[in-house]
């Protein structure tokens, strides 16, 4: 699976649309289905915010890990918006 599948395959097994994961990014439902369909690079801002909000490691979500491992963060959960 590629790093861009894995931020499809984590938002819908917990339930979200594009549309609220771009609201916690503070971007558009386009912008953001640009990075779960590899059209555009995902910054690594972007991967720190997801990383904490699902509570995985970045490794996980660049697809360098095949288990999705709690980051060290933060355990608070971003809101939806």
């Amino acid at each position: 699976m590629t790093y861009y599948e894995n931020l499809r395959v984590i938002r819908e097994d917990r339930g979200f649309t594009q549309k609220q994961i771009a609201a916690v990014l503070e971007t558009t439902q386009q912008y953001y289905s640009d990075y779960e369909n590899g059209k555009r690079e995902i910054p690594i801002r972007v991967y720190i915010t997801l990383s904490k909000f699902y509570n995985v490691s970045i490794d996980f979500l660049a697809g360098q890990s095949l288990f999705p491992v709690p980051s060290s963060g933060s355990n608070a959960r971003a809101g939806v918006g």
